[in-house]
């Protein structure tokens, strides 16, 4: 859905980087090395930035009036 503003395992902030790693993996960069480039370096925040898929554009069809 959106972006995480916090691990939900030890509660770093890491929605501030996950921008900067989205644009830097879609150039063609690895994902290890951009993560430690951004100093993201607890296995915990790592998954969560690795495994976010954006679905906020295909919930948003369904929205209340």
């Amino acid at each position: 859905m959106i972006v995480p503003v916090r691990c939900f395992t030890c509660g770093k902030v890491i929605g501030d980087k996950y921008y900067e790693f989205k644009a830097r993996i879609e150039k063609g960069e690895d994902p290890e090395k951009v993560l430690d480039d951004l100093g993201i370096e607890r296995y915990c925040c790592r998954r969560t930035l690795l495994s976010h898929v954006e679905l906020i554009d295909q919930v948003m069809v369904y929205r209340v009036y």
